[in-house]
């Protein structure tokens, strides 16, 4: 009988040996004259159990991790290929541990379970079943799903993703776009790099299905550099979509077209800036627009284009699948659906985690992150990149909600968590956001291009009692000006964090170190 094993390939599990443990158990079998079926999946997203060798039962899949090269003889030897192998890496049937169990995945559902560039694998978990619905109905039909499904952009902005396809929707009849932001470079983020190294098929069909919603017949995925495997599958899982009929000029027999391919960023934080990306796919430099006008009337080429990220597209799919009100019924208040959030920094369990809205982050960073990995208290957490405020314990029962992270100066944002215990410096890393600040501005605008080099110098002055009083007050009118005067988010969000640092760590910003910390 053939047993099929399962070892990831995504690119965390890469880096910490999959292939080679990959080998070894082909190798095994091969000694040992057992039929297997080796599989490489995609990442269920639980890092700390990466590589994550499952092996097929009649009871389901059994889960063995995080399985090094060297392990894999003893695994083996304990009978890893009949499922049952009584070792200290077994972690019993893998639908029921907990970390994976107590999630809502609806966006996700598919990743670590199948092969990501089987199209059979895809259609078998109800892939393209969204898509084939949308080609019977009509483009407002398609928007008015969205609508009702309360989506929201899971780029950081957080704008009703039915609302922007209304806009281009409503444009006149010409040449539209939709693009994918792939640009993922926020700190603690790696949902977006799962979404297309596991499922490259929910992100096509999600951006076809948008261009049927908006009579755009042209996508682009502006994937970040960085990401070399995310690149080579889903440019793979293109060609295999056209050879199968879901994309191109007659889609599944519709008369219907779409045509989709991949454009690589530049290494430039202020890409991830919808205009700015904008500037950059047309081969410009990347540089921040002024709006209005906004992209939807006039984006790409000047043309009516839907700019989402990869999360927002990679839910529609479902949305359309089994209709708004279901992925409705998730959430809390305005936040309705799930929420992918990846937990990052010094955690004892990082992953990702996909939760409806309204799981507080306590709950998010000790029931499933375990707290830290250094076992030392938790002091800090930033969520939502590098641009996003700094929380302090008082604020870890807020739920996780747009609203109520607004309420209290944070963001959500792309749903990065990154904590940190209590030998953190948080003046080092108020100081770390102006320099960011200050590297990655497109340079546009004057209150971020100046404002994050006078913070770097007014915060050295600061920690080095150079006047402290005095450049405490520049440094809070200096933060002012950058909010209110910004062009984008990048200058306006940079003060976030370093306000967050002034209002609940003061004493590290003014612990006096005796000089610059340069």
């Amino acid at each position: 009988m053939t047993v099929t094993v399962y070892v990831p390939r995504d690119t965390t599990a890469l880096a910490l040996g999959a292939d080679e443990v990959a080998a070894l158990i082909a190798q095994a079998a091969t000694r040992r004259e057992r039929d297997i079926k080796l599989v490489r999946n995609g990442s269920r997203g639980l890092f700390w159990l990466e590589p994550m060798v499952e092996v097929e039962t009649a009871q389901g899949r059994v889960a063995y991790g995080p399985v090094e090269p060297d392990d894999v003889a003893g695994l083996v030897e304990a009978g890893l290929f009949d499922g049952g192998a009584e070792h200290p890496l077994a972690r019993g049937l893998t639908d029921e541990i907990p970390y994976l169990k107590r999630q809502q995945r609806l966006t996700f559902s598919r990743i670590g379970i199948t092969d990501p560039l089987s199209i059979d694998d895809y259609r078998a978990h109800r892939g393209f079943a969204g898509l084939e619905k949308a080609l019977t109905m009509q483009s407002q039909a398609i928007v008015d799903e969205v609508k009702g499904s309360g989506l929201r952009g899971r780029g950081g902005a957080a704008f009703p993703t039915g609302i922007k396809w209304q806009t281009v929707h409503d444009e006149p009849e010409g040449r539209k776009y939709i693009v994918c932001n792939a640009d993922e470079g926020d700190s603690g983020t790696f949902a977006d790099r799962l979404a297309m190294e596991c499922d490259p098929y929910m992100l096509i069909e999600g951006m076809t299905i948008a261009g049927l919603a908006v009579g755009a017949t042209q996508g682009y995925i502006y994937l970040r550099s960085e990401y070399p495997l995310a690149h080579r599958v889903v440019n793979e899982a293109l060609r295999r979509a056209y050879a199968a009929g879901y994309l191109g000029n007659d889609i599944r027999g519709s008369g219907k077209h779409f045509e989709l391919e991949v454009r690589l960023g530049a290494g430039a934080y202020i890409c991830g800036e919808e205009t700015s990306l904008l500037d950059s796919l047309e081969g410009k430099r990347g540089m921040v627009r002024a709006k209005p006008p906004l992209p939807a009337i006039q984006g790409l080429f000047g043309r009516p284009t839907v700019v989402n990220n990869v999360l927002s597209l990679a839910a529609v799919p479902f949305i359309l699948d089994r209709g708004g009100q279901a992925y409705a019924d998730y959430g809390m208040g305005k936040s309705r659906g799930t929420l992918a959030l990846q937990l990052a920094g010094n955690v004892k369990r990082g992953g990702l985690v996909e939760l409806a809205f309204g799981t507080t982050l306590r709950e998010l960073m000790e029931d499933f992150g375990g707290g830290t990995a250094s076992e030392r208290p938790l002091r800090a957490v930033q969520v939502g990149g590098p641009l996003c405020a700094y929380l302090p314990e008082s604020q870890w029962d807020l739920p996780l909600d747009y609203e109520a992270f607004a309420e209290v100066g944070a963001g959500v944002g792309h749903g990065g968590v990154v904590m940190s215990d209590d030998s953190v410096d948080m003046g080092e890393q108020a100081r770390f956001a102006m320099e960011f600040c200050s590297v990655e501005s497109c340079g546009k605008c004057t209150p971020c291009r100046i404002g994050a080099v006078r913070g770097v110098e007014v915060i050295d002055r600061i920690r080095a009692d150079d006047d402290r009083a005095a450049n405490l007050e520049l440094l809070s009118d200096l933060c002012d000006t950058m909010v209110a005067g910004s062009l984008c988010a990048m200058g306006g969000m940079t003060p976030f964090p370093v306000q967050s640092v002034l209002k609940h760590f003061p004493d590290d910003l003014t612990r006096s170190r005796g000089g610059s910390p340069c």
